[in-house]
């Protein structure tokens, strides 16, 4: 499946890449797919309340009822109609570029794998949820939905009886109906609420909500869309006559035209055989992950920051188990860790400058502890000449430094940007080691590990512990985020800061000691 992720992956990046200079990132929908995926649920919630108060249980009031809706209060019901209508559809669209999206970019093995096997029955309970939306209307669409679901539902035999044959005459179908169908549309959504919610449990920091302005867009873009094509019924339905012709929601509708074309078997075939490789995906193969976070009693003084940062609530404080005068220690939870790193950089104890004992942190990874990363530091930056040398912190999964090694740049590739202390910027810049620091790795949004580019971003400005001290110039530091589809642009904007880095020339602050605020000298 490898190579399909990447040309996938490729894909996305690059018309993510599109929409970025377009729109900026915050407003890119491919960056709030979760979120928008919420923002549409309390469209269709508010929208559906709102048409719940108009409408009318039996036969034919039901559809009388939609259809003063739609065109005697055309400029309010009909407009939430046509919302709640065009928002499922949107739903429907988020969720399934989602699921794409996540298996391109390979979020949905190792510790990931409960979201994604948490997100096969909102699947389901979506398409359940919208299709029995289609049946209380009660137009020619909703009667072909109800005997056509009813024959396949009567395939399984799972009922006491063949539940199509209420609809195989006027008579014999009455209120109780639609009833039960108002009950099953309301309960349906509030369950899939609830398993919306549980499916976020292991991502800390998730974002429910798209930015204002991305959610304002997509509501005026529904409201336009009703406008230009609002949502109408397709005439009363007659269980004397067989439904024809009728428009299908391609969206929620694909499978009906299976049914008629290969019969209920197959289908439900494809259905379950579908639903059981997309439970079994995770590990198909395992995602192998190199190694996870360790803690360091010695070094920990239960401070939380770790617990904070980490983008999948791998870390949590216990009670403290050693002789230390602290109330918590940092605890792994090696099931949930990804081994991005991120907790490595939260920690006030990462810092290169300490020189009294081993580079042991609070928190570290095994298979690439800190002190590595200073060794690989000084190494990258030994050959180093000219006025205008630069040294490049990376991330695996992004842009690919290691090609840009030549006489006056010197690369460094983590497994993500969000583990590079600040502190390594203070000390490349304050030792010489080289004239400027440019940090890279993902764009926003496409971080493998989420929070990467945010957090690091949020610590060189200032807002987030630890701090790129003050002392460190910031025109010697600067941020190219890019994906690989972005080589071309991150190569200009490096020769750019080359550039000015050159025009300096030899003023440097001396060599100091500390390099993160708050950090004991050592």
């Amino acid at each position: 499946m490898k190579p399909l992720r990447t040309v996938l992956r490729y894909g996305f990046m690059w018309a993510e890449g599109w929409l970025d200079r377009a729109f900026g990132a915050a407003w890119n929908p491919f960056y709030a797919l979760g979120a928008l995926a919420f923002f549409f649920y309390w469209v269709i919630l508010v929208s559906g309340i709102y048409v719940y108060i108009f409408f009318d249980i039996g036969i034919p009031e039901a559809y009388d009822s939609v259809e003063y809706m739609t065109h005697d209060q055309w400029w309010l019901a009909g407009i939430m109609r046509s919302l709640h209508r065009y928002a499922s559809d949107g739903l429907v669209m988020v969720m399934g570029v989602h699921i794409v999206r996540e298996f391109a970019f390979d979020r949905y093995r190792d510790a990931r794998w409960f979201s994604w096997v948490i997100g096969v029955p909102i699947v389901w309970l979506v398409f359940a949820a919208g299709i029995s939306g289609y049946w209380l209307v009660w137009d020619k669409l909703a009667q072909y939905i109800a005997e056509a679901s009813t024959e396949w539902l009567d395939w399984l035999t799972i009922f006491g009886g063949p539940i199509a044959r209420n609809f195989l005459a006027p008579s014999h179908l009455d209120d109780r109906f639609f009833t039960l169908m108002v009950f099953i549309h309301i309960a349906l959504p509030l369950i899939l609420l609830f398993i919306m919610w549980f499916h976020m449990q292991r991502v800390s920091h998730s974002k429910m909500n798209p930015a204002q302005g991305l959610a304002v867009g997509t509501l005026i873009m529904l409201t336009v869309l009703r406008l230009v094509w609002p949502a109408t019924s397709q005439g009363i339905a007659d269980l004397s006559e067989v439904p024809s012709p009728v428009g299908l929601d391609w969206w929620y509708l694909f499978a009906y035209p299976l049914v008629d074309l290969w019969s209920e078997g197959p289908v439900w075939a494809m259905a379950f055989i579908g639903t059981f490789i997309m439970f079994i995906m995770p590990w198909l193969p395992r995602r192998k992950i190199p190694g996870v976070a360790v803690v360091d009693l010695d070094n920990c003084n239960g401070c939380t920051r770790c617990e904070v940062d980490c983008p999948y609530n791998a870390i949590t404080m216990e009670p403290r188990t050693d002789e230390l005068p602290f109330e918590k220690e940092a605890v792994v939870k090696a099931s949930a860790c990804v081994g991005c790193g991120i907790c490595v950089a939260s920690c006030p104890t990462s810092t290169p400058f300490r020189r009294a004992g081993p580079l042991v942190p609070g928190i570290d990874l095994g298979w690439l502890p800190l002190a590595e990363l200073r060794e690989r530091t000084q190494k990258a930056s030994a050959p180093l000449t000219g006025n205008a040398r630069v040294m490049v912190f990376g991330c695996d999964n992004a842009a690919n430094v290691t090609k840009l090694k030549s006489d006056s740049i010197g690369a460094v590739s983590l497994p993500c940007t969000g583990m590079l202390p600040p502190s390594f910027i203070d000390y490349v810049i304050s030792r010489k080691l080289a004239d400027g620091v440019v940090v890279t790795g993902c764009r926003e949004g496409e971080c493998d590990y989420r929070l990467g580019p945010g957090w690091t971003e949020e610590r060189l400005d200032g807002k987030r512990d630890p701090r790129l001290r003050d002392r460190v110039p910031r025109d010697r530091v600067a941020r190219l985020w890019a994906a690989p589809t972005d080589w071309r642009r991150f190569e200009r904007g490096l020769k750019a800061f080359q550039a000015r880095l050159g025009s300096f020339g030899d003023t440097q602050p001396p060599p100091e000691g500390n390099a993160v605020s708050g950090e004991a000298a050592e």
